[in-house]
């Protein structure tokens, strides 16, 4: 535990918590005063508070091991740390380090990790108003994790949908929209059937939920062009919950 003396100076800090087996971070927080350590007495005092992190400082105690605790930086106001926290959660997870944070850093959806491509989408986006006939759009949010490039915006947009059957002959281009930013186009060179899974409200035993996914590339430059990043964000209804958007 910190003395008076130094929480006196510490003022805002950002720290990590280390799994000492490992010597990796699985935890990243902001704090002041004692707050780095509050974790280790709650997860051992309080046995019934089940989350990701407490799991894991139980897991390490029980090998007989100690949490390592890493100051990154101190000193700061509030707002420095919050910044600081953020980047950290954001660099560590895209570098594939399985962190036990519930949420990302605060801002990281409008300030946080971006490719250079996702940048220009949001400081150079013209306002799109029409979607021609025979286009679909699929809202990625869910999906997509930003910072991972193309072949991620095409993965998660593929599969797995809930399409009325009948419209798929007529959509020839997938528009993939993330955060209100229309991130790639594709072409639809065929379409098929895979299963969702079982449905939580079936009315037949193990009745299972039949989607569509395609198969594509990057549509024609003519078209992509007419798109790609373009934001809608000012069509979307508050609210709206539906991943899909037709205009055949």
């Amino acid at each position: 535990m910190f003395d008076e003396k130094t929480i006196e100076q510490l003022n805002y800090y950002v720290y990590m918590l280390i799994d000492p087996l490992e010597n990796k971070p699985f935890y990243v927080g902001k704090g002041l005063e004692n707050r780095v350590f509050n974790h280790l007495n709650c997860a051992l005092a309080e046995l019934d508070l089940i989350n990701a992190k407490y799991d894991k400082i139980r897991e390490i105690n029980k090998r007989g091991l100690t949490v390592g605790h890493i100051i990154v930086r101190h000193g700061l106001k509030e707002f420095e740390a919050y910044q600081i926290e953020a980047a950290l959660i954001d660099s560590l997870t895209y570098c594939g380090l399985l962190l036990t944070n519930k949420v990302s850093g605060h801002n990281s959806i409008e300030k946080g990790l971006m490719t250079c491509d996702e940048i220009k989408r949001i400081y150079r986006a013209e306002l799109l108003d029409k979607i021609d006939n025979g286009c679909i759009l699929i809202n990625i949010n869910k999906k997509y994790k930003r910072g991972k490039g193309a072949v991620n915006i095409y993965e998660a947009t593929k599969e797995t949908w809930t399409i009325d059957k009948k419209k798929l002959p007529n959509i020839k281009y997938v528009l993939s929209e993330y955060k209100g930013l229309i991130v790639e186009v594709f072409m639809v060179n065929e379409w098929y059937e895979k299963e969702r899974g079982y449905l939580p409200n079936a009315k037949k035993k193990d009745e299972k939920k039949i989607g569509y996914g395609f198969n594509g590339e990057i549509a024609p430059n003519e078209i992509r062009s007419k798109y790609l990043n373009k934001s809608i964000a000012h069509t979307k209804k508050k609210g709206a919950a539906s991943a899909i958007r037709y205009n055949l």
